[in-house]
């Protein structure tokens, strides 16, 4: 019995072509621009392997739910909030309805809630969804927006996110230079964060520009949280490691440093100084109020809204939006009020 032909896959359209299986897809459905010269490398393939697409999956990319996604790992703290209200206002603003989906303690490798059956478009909230999922969904030419996270090699995903290190450098910075801070504490964000991971960089680069050593030891885990930030500086604490700053790695970690050193009876900023990340509403009303780095949340989820949408008309977008950062300087650090 003579074998049964393989029918040619997207692919294998792809690799003819010299490109990614999403710039086939877009081709195909025409869910966004492709450059000319490209989009007809595209076709000749797809002529010369005599690939069909499939009809349902056409279909599928046409059909309008008026729906944009949101998917995140989880919603708690101060930053999460300032988030939201930018994605919907945004999605409100262009006429779409918003569907949010946490993925907090669900299999990495279980299908998405959300998707191409009920949504126009999805915004991914960085490690809220996993590469075999990401890249599933980018292979059909699905829109997607990625939110403070870098799209993996091969993944043509346009990406939001914020100017982390620059601030983290100038923020470390001020303490050294102002304040002569030399023993500074960092707090690192979850494990695989790419906000935490730039944050970190700009931290020992700063260090590093002033000449001093990097002692391993003061950094250890914040996680984004006021309870396992307090309990970290507990631990230094109690292991008699001798620091005069801490850089929290956010706002919320700042709190829990706050209530940490003055259980054990430190005073901010006299004995011990103390900046956050991210300008959280609740820096201005702490005592002292909290040096830290302003960034644009609300309009990190504006604008990958406007992206989304972009992406769903078929509209050039931007492979990479870096919103800046601003320094603000209150009391924690040692600065006086009003500075």
């Amino acid at each position: 019995m003579r074998p049964v032909a393989k029918s040619p896959t997207i692919i294998d359209v792809a690799r003819l072509a010299g490109v990614s299986t999403a710039t086939v897809s877009r081709v195909i459905n025409g869910t966004s621009a492709v450059v000319p010269e490209t989009a007809e490398r595209v076709r000749l393939a797809i002529q010369e392997l005599r690939f069909v697409p499939r009809s349902a999956a056409q279909v599928l990319a046409s059909r309008k739910t008026n729906t944009l996604g949101l998917i995140l790992t989880e919603i708690r703290g101060a930053f999460f909030p300032h988030l939201l209200r930018g994605v919907e206002a945004a999605t409100r603003a262009a006429g779409y309805q918003l569907l949010i989906y946490t993925v907090s303690d669900i299999p990495a490798d279980r299908p998405t809630l959300l998707g191409e059956h009920n949504t126009d478009g999805l915004l991914v909230f960085t490690s809220s969804l996993s590469l075999n999922e990401l890249q599933r969904l980018s292979a059909t030419g699905f829109p997607l927006v990625l939110m403070h996270q870098t799209p993996s090699d091969g993944l043509e995903i346009p990406m939001v996110t914020i100017e982390n290190k620059d601030g983290a450098e100038r923020l470390v910075s001020h303490l050294i230079e102002s304040h002569g801070r030399r023993r500074i504490v960092f707090l690192r964000g979850p494990a695989g964060h790419e906000d935490s991971a730039w944050r970190e960089r700009g931290y020992r680069e700063a260090l590093a520009a002033h000449g001093l050593p990097v002692d391993e030891r003061l950094i250890t885990l914040g996680d984004f949280d006021e309870v396992t930030a307090g309990a970290s500086l507990q631990r230094l604490l109690q292991a008699g490691i001798d620091f005069d700053a801490v850089f929290a790695g956010d706002d919320d970690s700042a709190i829990g440093v706050f209530r940490a050193l003055k259980a054990a009876g430190r005073s901010i900023p006299q004995d011990v100084a103390v900046v956050g990340f991210d300008d959280v509403q609740l820096a201005s009303y702490i005592t002292p109020t909290l040096t830290t780095v302003r960034a644009p949340i609300e309009e990190v989820g504006r604008e990958a809204v406007r992206q989304l949408k972009r992406l769903i008309d078929g509209q050039p977008v931007e492979p990479l939006t870096l919103l800046p950062t601003e320094l603000v300087i209150r009391e924690s650090c040692g600065c006086p009020a009003g500075h």
